[in-house]
């Protein structure tokens, strides 16, 4: 089968043919791919910035870890029901044997790998996952869309990190796809969102596209004129990945307010220390959400298909990804979907 992989240190994938898996693990499980997005993830490993080189070990391998598909096979001590079911599943998966795990902490598992990153992804017919990650969809959940699961449970717990109540005024900075994602669910919430990001008309279009105004393109204006037009922001929330924002961006942010980062940075970003301290700000990181936070992001995204349907660019077979991966580091895309087959 046609899989899309690392097969070295530096920049660069490429498609190779591999074996469909015939051998699935106990508590594992077979599950045929039909829907799979591209990540910033995915563009930083095929880039090769820094940050991924635990990877080397386990070169050449698949990547992918945004998709959706059905269960076909089980490996024992899965439920023999389980097969035939529609799900999505947590990329994250923790080894059950450290001194976490057996003390039922999970979260800081010694031995995590990631699937796509750590062991083999999704951009491929078939992918092995443990049992205990899948996350079963309602048949009414269009498969495309239920492949935004794991993006939009990034979105959710950054929501969640910055603790957005309603009549908040927020800053999203950044409109990709977790930025879009995180504006949605602040919304949703009841905040007012302010979104702003650098040469990146087609994705703010999008936003306009369902129902933001106020959106900030700052190769068109200045950023200063532009965030001084509003109050200070009772919460800003960073998915961009570019350091010097950060400090370019707290003086907007009000007394007590919260700031977090949710990008991945290339380099370390240098902040006033003594005006966050006399402001009494805070700044908190934002990364993977909790399995119990799941299941209410697939809810949402069943109740509000149409809305994430528009945050759906492109849509292309995997012959195609590279024209995706090129769509997605160009700024051109939101979220670019691979199309393994049809469940």
């Amino acid at each position: 089968m046609l899989a899309l992989q690392k097969v070295r240190p530096g920049s660069g994938v490429q498609f190779n043919t591999i074996a469909q898996p015939d051998n699935v693990a106990a508590g594992e499980v077979l599950i045929r791919v039909h829907s799979a997005g591209i990540c910033g993830t995915d563009l930083h490993i095929a880039q090769w910035t820094p940050g991924y080189e635990s990877m080397e070990s386990v070169m050449p391998i698949t990547l992918g870890h945004e998709f959706s598909g059905m269960i076909e096979q089980a490996g024992t001590d899965v439920p023999a029901d389980a097969i035939g079911t529609r799900v999505t599943a947590r990329p994250s998966t923790t080894c059950g044997s450290c001194n976490a795990c057996l003390a039922g902490d999970e979260d800081n598992c010694t031995r995590r790998k990631g699937v796509g990153i750590g062991r083999s992804g999704a951009f491929t017919s078939y992918v092995c996952v443990p049992y205990k990650n899948c996350h079963a969809l309602p048949d009414s959940l269009d498969m495309d869309v239920a492949a935004l699961t794991e993006p939009m449970t990034v979105c959710a717990e950054a929501v969640a990190t910055a603790e957005i109540q309603a009549g908040q005024n927020i800053l999203v900075i950044g409109p990709g796809f977790i930025g879009q994602g995180i504006a949605i669910l602040a919304r949703s919430r009841g905040a007012n969102v302010v979104v702003m990001g650098r040469d990146d008309g087609p994705r703010l279009k999008r936003l306009a596209a369902v129902g933001f105004d106020h959106l900030i393109d700052t190769a068109v204006v200045d950023m200063k004129t532009a965030l001084s037009k509003f109050e200070p922001f009772d919460a800003i929330i960073e998915a961009a990945g570019v350091p010097t924002l950060v400090a370019a961006t707290l003086p907007f942010l009000k007394k007590r307010g919260i700031f977090t980062i949710v990008g991945i940075h290339p380099k370390p970003a240098e902040i006033d220390l003594t005006s966050l301290v006399r402001m009494h700000q805070q700044i908190r990181g934002s990364y993977r959400a909790p399995a119990t936070e799941w299941d209410a992001v697939i809810a949402f995204l069943d109740g509000h298909q149409d809305l994430m349907r528009h945050l759906i660019s492109h849509t292309l077979p995997l012959t195609d990804a590279l024209a995706g991966f090129d769509a997605a580091h160009d700024h051109v895309a939101s979220k670019v979907i691979l199309r393994m087959g049809d469940v």
